[in-house]
């Protein structure tokens, strides 16, 4: 074999070997932007899960304090005052309505979301049930209160002194009288998530209505 000869078949094997690392190279960089992509996919997807569940809360949580009566103490504004409750922390006080009695009124409480199958409160072993725990305050001591909805359409209640694992969500509420006119009252609610599996993202939503 001639020395040019076997000068090119060294060549050709050399840039062989470096077309086989620039293809690796690539494939690398590939699969790396891919499970990027992928993580951020289920981030966002958590994300918007939680979004949906809490736009869900919030609507419930207003549409509870839209049938209280306008002299209730849930959702009175005491005299004198402008507003009552808090979106920025947690207000537990007595709250006297104008012409009633000092009342203890928590403004906010938690909610925890489970599916459950084959509990003594779940009257559809088979089916399983969706159980929503609510925390609130009655007289300053906490007490939480689980409604199971079974796909039959049946709903039962439970009420235990002990939390429940994994407490998701934490609501707040702000109650402003003469807002945005006088005459009315605005209550908003914020929903919070208290989770750390959607770091480094903590989605919150945020809702209002106004009533007489």
């Amino acid at each position: 074999m001639s020395k040019s000869r076997a000068r090119r078949l060294g060549t050709d094997a050399g840039f062989t070997v470096l077309e086989v690392l620039v293809a690796i190279f690539i494939l690398t960089v590939g699969v790396v932007g891919v499970a990027a992509l992928s993580g951020t996919m289920m981030t966002t997807g958590n994300r918007s899960k939680y979004l949906s569940l809490e736009a869900t809360l919030a609507s419930e949580k207003l549409e509870d304090l839209n049938h209280w009566p306008a002299s209730a103490a849930g959702v009175c504004v005491p005299t004198g005052n402008t507003s009552v409750g808090s979106l920025t922390s947690d207000v537990l006080q007595n709250t006297t309505c104008p012409g009633g009695s000092p009342v203890s009124v928590a403004y906010y409480d938690d909610v925890n979301i489970n599916f459950f199958n084959g509990s003594s409160d779940c009257v559809s072993s088979l089916g399983g049930c969706f159980a929503e725990t609510v925390a609130s305050q009655v007289s300053g001591v906490t007490q939480y209160t689980t409604t199971y909805h079974s796909p039959d359409g049946t709903v039962t209640t439970a009420t235990n002194a002990t939390a429940p694992t994994n407490m998701t969500f934490h609501r707040r509420w702000i109650i402003e009288g003469n807002a945005p006119v006088n005459g009315v009252r605005r209550i908003t609610v914020l929903v919070t998530v208290n989770t750390g599996n959607i770091a480094p993202f903590s989605p919150t939503f945020q809702m209002s209505l106004v009533r007489p």
